[in-house]
């Protein structure tokens, strides 16, 4: 019998695992997404059913996914350095959102991010229903300068401004002075 290694393994994984199905709304954009659940059971039965083991550790402020091959225990890996001084609330959001993304990316799935292909968008220059203004990128780089020298906070600024994902995790890595 011959021995498959972790690429053919991974093709043939791939082959079966298709689409990922939208399971999970995201309020803001209301749009729709593949959550990590979902991801995670759309692809680990297939993966252990090919001989390949999914793991998703944190380790040295990093969010990695591995997949290995139990047969030869090659492995290949993605992963996503963690922003710092989060709390524990926004550490588990971030660990979470970066656990769909490195498995997502490592596999090259095909589910479709709405909410992250809204976050690479130019905002729209108009004001959102609850009031608050879509921070584009020129303002957005003022509030960071103004925040890193104690001219503000990150709190008043979400107040007034409806932040991209992306703006959302740069803020997690503001320090004031």
């Amino acid at each position: 019998m011959e021995t498959k290694n972790i690429y053919q393994k991974l093709h043939e994984a791939k082959l079966e695992i298709g689409k990922v199905a939208k399971n999970a709304k995201n309020p803001h954009f209301k749009n729709t997404y593949a959550d990590l659940n979902a991801l995670i059971e759309a692809v680990e039965p297939i993966l252990l059913e090919k001989g390949l083991v999914l793991l998703q550790p944190i380790k040295e402020g990093r969010v990695f996914t591995i997949i290995t091959s139990i047969t030869d225990s090659v492995s290949i890996e993605s992963y996503i350095d963690l922003p710092i001084n989060l709390n524990p609330q926004q550490l588990g959001s971030a660990v979470t959102y970066f656990r769909r993304y490195t498995l997502q990316s490592l596999l090259s799935l095909q589910a479709v991010d709405d909410d992250g292909q809204h976050a690479s968008q130019e905002p729209k220059k108009e004001e959102a229903p609850s009031g608050k203004k879509e921070c584009n990128d020129a303002t957005f780089k003022k509030l960071v300068e103004a925040i890193q020298e104690g001219r503000g906070t990150v709190e008043k600024a979400k107040e007034i401004y409806i932040f991209t994902g992306q703006q959302n995790i740069e803020l997690l890595n503001i320090k004031s002075k």
